[in-house]
């Protein structure tokens, strides 16, 4: 009975080490210290938004668009919208410049309290089949957004924790520099929150 007993401790302790290691493995990979090479080129400190010098031309361009109108003397909440919505999908859908799967873009664009949910769904989705980049050796073709085109923006309404905040809906379509197969239209929903914009809702188109 002894042996026995002592024999089911060692498998106990045997599958605790293996979770462990699985736990810390898996949170090397999501905080790969490549990140720390990725150098913030330009902010807007109040807003919290953020250029880095691997984004693309088109990021840095909208980018560009974006400090003017949040830099006027009155901000046109219309255009901040339309140009936010497109931040959102060049960076979410442009992968070749992201490090691994868990190197989710968008997320400074995203409500606070959504923000983990946005990731965790991000992960298992447009960015599950995504192969590790932390040596710079990634052969896997991956999408690049070139263009992006707003068809239509509408005011409403978004109920959140039974308060209901002033809301932009745009929808817009994109394509990209090579057509992999990746979404290529949704409607996107942000609100007015402290005077700051924020993505609550997307939706793919068919």
């Amino acid at each position: 009975m002894k042996k026995k007993f002592k024999r089911l401790i060692m498998i106990f302790i045997v599958i605790a080490i293996l979770l462990i290691i699985s736990f810390l493995v898996y949170k090397l990979l999501k905080n790969n210290n490549t990140n720390d090479n990725i150098k913030v080129v330009d902010s807007i400190e109040k807003y919290g938004y953020n250029l880095d010098d691997r984004d693309s031309a088109l990021m840095k361009s909208k980018y560009e668009e974006l400090k003017k109108v949040l830099n006027s003397d009155e901000i046109d909440y219309e255009e901040y919208a339309k140009i936010l919505a497109e931040l959102f999908i060049i960076d979410l859908f442009t992968l070749n410049n992201k490090i691994n799967k868990y190197d989710v873009g968008s997320a400074e664009y995203v409500y606070p309290d959504s923000i983990e949910n946005f990731k965790l769904n991000v992960e298992d989705t447009i960015y599950k089949h995504m192969e590790n980049n932390s040596d710079g050796k990634r052969k896997q073709d991956l999408p690049e957004v070139s263009g992006s085109n707003i068809t239509a923006i509408n005011t409403g309404e978004f109920l959140i924790d039974d308060e209901n905040y002033d809301s932009f809906i745009v929808e817009l379509n994109w394509d990209y520099v090579k057509d992999l197969g990746y979404d290529d239209n949704a409607t996107i929903t942000l609100i007015i929150l402290d005077n700051k914009l924020y993505v609550v809702e997307y939706f793919v188109g068919e």
